[in-house]
């Protein structure tokens, strides 16, 4: 099988320690990965190693079999796009022009929108939903319409890889599905490589086709959902005593919570400890 990235030995970080060291990962053309894993994993910081945003001291990162440091940051931007967890900023732009932005990795020396290009952005608001709102400013749109126009200023970019960082933590319950709902819609359309970090468990079980979940910088379980979301996964990685049974539709797994006062604090050697904190959170 080829295999679209190809994370090996990756050691990273910010300061001294490395945030993921010895890391490896691989992702197949057309894949839905969610990566999992509470704050502070490394989840953003993989992100950051693959669209070559932070640059790895050891290991290497392959896109398309191609070292990553071998590609141009144009070059880059032409497969891979992002979309973060921050909405775009308070700027008089409208919706057309804030997703025009996503063309400019293909603008040539004099850097102006051809028709190619407007076609290019127009078809991406189409398929982001927000074709309506084009002339309409940025700062006048709710949360949701943000996260839309951000995913279509990404598409404008002809990405075949789509790196995703928490899509869905502004929203309410209806947008998250939408925004979800899109996501897998533009996979089976356009064939796309998705990566998308996410703290919602159900979430990920739900549409992705594999998960990885990551704990201090490392995987501690990957594979379909069934496979990494298990209450003693849950517990080992998150601190949590949880309930986990099917969805009753789609039969991947669903995590529930336990009554309050019942978290745990993770150990190191993967046994957890009564702490008595509220609440389950997963993230």
């Amino acid at each position: 099988m080829s295999f679209v990235i190809e994370v090996a030995g990756v050691r990273i970080g910010y300061g001294a320690e490395p945030v993921l060291d010895g890391f490896s990962l691989r992702v197949g053309p057309g894949e839905w990965l969610g990566i999992l894993g509470p704050n502070g994993s490394g989840k953003t910081t993989l992100l950051r190693a693959i669209s070559g945003y932070l640059p790895a001291r050891a290991g290497h990162v392959l896109i398309e079999g191609r070292p990553l440091a071998a590609y141009s940051s144009s070059e880059r931007a032409r497969r891979m796009a992002a979309v973060g967890a921050d909405l775009p900023l308070d700027v008089p732009l409208r919706v057309v022009e804030y997703v025009a932005l996503g063309r400019t990795p293909h603008l040539g020396g004099w850097g102006r929108e051809g028709p190619r290009d407007w076609r290019a952005v127009g078809e991406a608001m189409e398929r982001a939903g927000v074709a309506a709102l084009a002339e309409r400013p940025i700062t006048r749109l709710s949360a949701g319409e943000r996260q839309k126009v951000m995913i279509a200023r990404a598409l404008a970019q002809e990405p075949r890889i789509l790196l995703v960082d928490e899509p869905t933590s502004h929203l309410d319950i209806r947008h998250q599905m939408e925004i979800m709902d899109l996501f897998a819609d533009l996979r089976d359309r356009l064939g796309l490589t998705l990566i998308a970090v996410l703290h919602d468990i159900n979430l990920a079980s739900l549409y992705c086709d594999r998960l990885v979940l990551l704990r201090e910088g490392r995987v501690f379980a990957a594979g379909e959902p069934a496979r990494v979301i298990t209450a003693e996964c849950i517990r080992q990685v998150y601190g949590c005593d949880v309930l986990v049974h099917p969805h009753p539709t789609a039969g991947v797994p669903q995590v529930m919570l336990m009554r309050p006062g019942r978290a745990r604090t993770p150990q190191r050697d993967g046994r957890a400890s009564a702490s008595g904190a509220g609440g389950a959170g997963a993230g």
